[in-house]
């Protein structure tokens, strides 16, 4: 096992730990009040757990509006650019290497804060599920203006069965998020992260690719 030298380096931006947590929240509050309107178990009602859900939905809609925006500004959009160089070393470092105390494939950085693997869960993420689960949401929010919209062509259980897809979708990520907060060089090493912004990071030289999202400098 090799000895793993490890730097203290400012990881993530106040707004980023606070969308984090914001969205936690609200996904949270989505899945449980989601559930209970599908009958799974009693909580607030029916009613109320309707109308929670429709609030707090129209409110994560909102919220991740802001993060797009965020993301576009900022020059952020960059972490997402996806990539397959050195994918297979880190899909090898978490079935294999990460259970031998081997060093990460792609040391984490203020600039590449995301891994090929991670790059692409994220961005499909970002670029498809969660907007597919927006979408749906507002479309089944709004039925009964599918008329005026011109959506008649549309049918409830085929937007029902998408949104509570895209929930359990949702939901098995986050069992896997969870579990993968538990990998770093101590069980609670990535939460800390996320509350304090400062992350122990390895040691190890970034290529030049890695530090561009993925892609090659102009020369």
């Amino acid at each position: 096992m090799s000895v793993k030298k490890m730097i203290n380096m400012y990881m993530y931006t106040r707004y980023e730990r606070f969308w984090h947590w914001l969205q936690m929240v609200l996904i949270f509050v989505l899945l449980v009040t989601g559930f209970e309107v599908h009958g799974t178990f009693p909580f607030l009602g029916f009613s109320q757990a309707v109308n929670v859900h429709n609030f707090v939905g129209l409110t994560w809609l909102i919220a991740f509006a802001f993060f797009v925006f965020w993301v576009l500004t900022t020059g952020e959009w960059k972490q997402y650019i996806p990539t397959t160089k050195k994918m297979f070393q880190v899909i090898r470092y978490y079935a294999w290497g990460i259970f031998k105390g081997e060093r990460h494939p792609v040391p984490k950085r203020r600039e590449v804060k995301h891994n090929p693997l991670q790059r692409l869960v994220y961005l499909s993420l970002a670029a498809f599920l969660l907007p597919v689960q927006m979408l749906s949401g507002l479309l089944y929010w709004g039925y009964n203006s599918w008329s005026a919209w011109s959506l008649d062509w549309l049918t409830l259980d085929t937007i029902a069965f998408i949104h509570t897809a895209g929930a359990f979708a949702i939901l098995c990520f986050i069992i896997v998020h969870v579990y993968m907060t538990t990998t770093g060089h101590s069980v609670t090493a990535h939460v800390k992260a996320m509350i304090t912004g400062w992350e122990d990071v390895e040691e190890g030289e970034l290529q030049e690719w890695e530090k561009h999202g993925g892609r090659q400098p102009a020369a």
